[in-house]
């Protein structure tokens, strides 16, 4: 049984790029948190939004450092990755608590809305004539 997460959504906050030790190494990590929405037909057949849920996924190493210098907060990607249960002990409550996250693989911009941007021929400007100094 393979565990495969895949995903397009929407960055809801900057990416967090940390430095931390993993085995006397210092390795960068990179935090996104992302709205991935969930999608329905209604009894007309038309897809409306019916949800979606936030994510936090973390890149490591060379793909940490690119996400935090390319993406911005809203951005559109695909995600990619693994996810895992994470458990930790409240300090103020005494509860045992846990999240899903994401071990990502692969993050890529989403530009499957690109309807927005038009895109022009280059044109060449024309070459003005020196005008005399008097």
């Amino acid at each position: 049984m393979s565990n495969v997460f895949v995903g397009k959504g929407n960055l809801g906050t900057a990416p967090t790029l940390k430095r931390v030790s993993v085995n006397g190494e210092d390795r960068a990590v990179c935090e996104l948190r992302v709205f991935f929405d969930e999608y329905s037909r209604d009894a007309e057949g038309e897809i409306q939004q019916s949800g979606g849920f936030w994510l936090t996924c973390s890149a490591w190493d060379r793909q940490a450092e690119a996400a935090a210098k390319l993406l911005r907060k809203g951005a559109r990607v695909k995600i990619e990755g693994r996810l895992r249960e994470e458990t930790w002990h409240d300090k103020t409550s005494g509860e045992m608590k846990s999240e899903f996250r994401l071990a990502v693989d692969d993050v890529t911009l989403a530009l499957s809305r690109i309807e927005s941007v038009q895109f022009r021929e280059k044109t060449a400007v024309p070459e003005q004539e020196d005008e005399p100094v008097c």
